[in-house]
């Protein structure tokens, strides 16, 4: 489909349009992933478009900011996983479904995306939105989950440091993003790392600072005075958190943290553990085995351990300098963790988390601190050549002379044990020499500092920071409706298969300008069941009487052919 609005992109090319163009919808039938328009009342309820305008800007042409951001966010929730995918999709049906002719090529697209993310604007709107969020939802703001996701580099243009990736249980070029998510596993911001420094470092120098200032309804300097149990709200994280002397100095900021116990000890008697209900985040009630002691940590901090026995007899332990919270609440906040793990498998799975939006790397703006290639060759070493050591120790333990006593088999035997004796003899001083040098070499040198062959340069995180912040907005937007659904349909489960089915799904577009509708008419679905949840969604929809953005026309949701 050709370009119609000849009209304004003659005016964008020479300059003389006036702000960009603005949507007017023509009747269109059997709109491919129509159903999109349905998430519209979603995404804005969720803040894409608000305050969009104050941190991020685009020069004067025919693609406005309101069109690129609701363009990419239909494009994350119709599965379009990169903006390559949208050139095998014809523009002028996209372009219906912004009230355009077209939609951008490719190559506009991304000229715009990398406008919107010059001059750190992406982070600024990223953190507007999630201190938006967070007001929204003080509840959830209370307990916030932590962890890290690393994310894989397979490309050629730099030697990324390597990271250990537990899911694929190898080590590889990588970089990392430390989330932070609610109990219900919707993210508030992520934090990029070129060089991870550890969970702990993070916490405490980028996360902290800014929970601090975003976290609302945090209890002021005389409600903490007069309470010395009272904290300002609680962050929980996997074991690669766990540090007694970081729990201690969150403790002085009045910051409870919980995690699991990293060194439990001996189990416990099954006569202390007490069944307790316990109410899951998504309202699903679970009966658990718990007990509870005071444990005292390594660096004298005492802390509340919770311990939760299985059926099958185990025990698993967490700790929180969470003093106040009742036994029950406090484990379901750790054994719930799941949620963000399942936040992370989603969105590689359907928003493609792991993809990279640009392909351009840039030098490291100042020097980061890495673990030494050379600490970590001699360090490898060391633990090689330990392990063969064990190994010859068993062999040489085991020995034992099986033939009849005669003086050559005596003699063969004694000269066996002797060779072996001998080669581990060899290898203590090779340990002892290596060990020695890995003592002299530094464990920890600047970037800069890397020999030349070693040198890396960052990846972009500009147009990440952008794509990444779109897909948080469009995953919220796809919760929220999956929220709603789950009370109409009989399999609560299956609500988000049943939005990606919608979102797909093509649709009618009908405009009335002298009414100031915009009738969106989505096609069945695949069964009645899934019309009928559909249909009471669209009654939803319509008493918001939401605007389509930049016109007049009021959007109404019908199910039909």
């Amino acid at each position: 489909m050709g370009a119609s609005n000849v009209a304004d992109r003659v005016a964008a090319s020479l300059g003389t349009l006036e702000g960009c163009a603005t949507p007017e919808f023509q009747p269109a039938a059997d709109v491919p992933n129509g159903g999109v328009l349905f998430a519209l009342p979603a995404l804005l309820a969720v803040g894409l478009l608000e305050k969009s305008e104050d941190h991020l800007e685009l020069p004067k042409g025919y693609y406005g900011l309101e069109s690129l951001l609701l363009l990419l966010a239909f494009m994350a929730l119709a599965r379009l996983k990169s903006i390559e995918s949208l050139r095998y999709c014809a523009p002028g049906e996209w372009g219906k479904l912004l009230g355009l002719d077209r939609a951008p090529e490719v190559r506009t697209l991304r000229e715009k995306i990398q406008l919107l993310s010059q001059h750190d604007q992406p982070e600024q709107w990223s953190a507007e939105l999630c201190n938006q969020w967070m007001k929204a939802a003080p509840e959830q703001a209370g307990t916030l989950y932590i962890d890290g996701h690393v994310r894989v580099y397979n490309g050629h243009q730099t030697k990324l440091p390597r990271h250990y990736v537990s899911r694929q249980k190898l080590c590889l070029r990588a970089t990392s993003d430390y989330w932070v998510n609610a109990m219900d596993g919707q993210p508030f911001f992520v934090v990029n790392q070129v060089v991870d420094p550890g969970m702990i470092k993070v916490l405490e120098q980028e996360i902290v600072p800014r929970l601090e200032q975003d976290v609302p309804n945090q209890p002021d300097e005389q409600q903490l005075e007069s309470d010395p149990l009272l904290h300002r709200f609680t962050m929980v994280f996997d074991r690669e958190g766990y540090s007694p002397p970081l729990m201690a100095r969150m403790k002085e900021k009045r910051i409870a943290c919980s995690t699991y116990h990293k060194f439990p000890g001996d189990g416990w008697t099954e006569d202390e553990f007490e069944p307790c209900t316990a109410t899951m985040p998504n309202g699903q009630q679970l009966e658990m085995q718990l007990a509870e002691r005071g444990s005292c940590l390594s660096n004298g901090l005492w802390v509340r351990e919770i311990r939760k026995l299985t059926k099958q007899g185990h025990q698993t332990s967490i700790i929180s300098t969470d003093y106040r919270s009742l036994q029950a609440p406090l484990a379901v906040a750790m054994f719930s963790r799941w949620s963000q793990e399942n936040f992370f498998k989603y969105m590689r799975e359907h928003y493609d988390l792991d993809r990279m939006v640009e392909y351009s790397t840039e030098e490291i703006p100042a020097p980061l601190p890495i673990v030494n290639p050379d600490h970590r060759k001699l360090d490898g070493q060391v633990r090689s050549c330990t392990g063969k050591l064990s190994r010859r120790l068993a062999q040489f333990g085991a020995m034992n002379m099986e033939e009849a006593i005669e003086p050559k088999a005596v003699e063969a035997f004694i000269q066996r044990k002797a060779e072996l004796k001998e080669e581990i003899e060899q290898m203590k001083n090779e340990i002892e020499t290596l060990k020695t040098e890995r003592k002299k070499t530094p464990r920890h040198i600047t970037t800069d500092e890397l020999p030349e062959q070693d040198q890396f340069r960052q990846l972009s995180t500009s147009s990440k920071q952008l794509m990444d912040t779109i897909k948080m907005i469009a995953y919220r937007a796809e919760t929220a409706m999956a929220n709603l659904l789950r009370e109409t349909i009989t399999r609560p489960d299956e609500a988000r298969t049943l939005l990606r089915s919608l979102y797909q799904t093509e649709a009618d577009l009908l405009p009335d300008y002298e009414a100031g509708t915009l009738t969106v008419r989505l096609h069945h679905m695949a069964s009645r069941c899934n019309d009928v949840a559909i249909q009471k969604m669209c009654d939803e929809l319509n008493e918001m009487e939401m605007l389509f953005p930049g016109t007049d026309l009021r959007l109404v949701m019908k199910l039909g052919s």
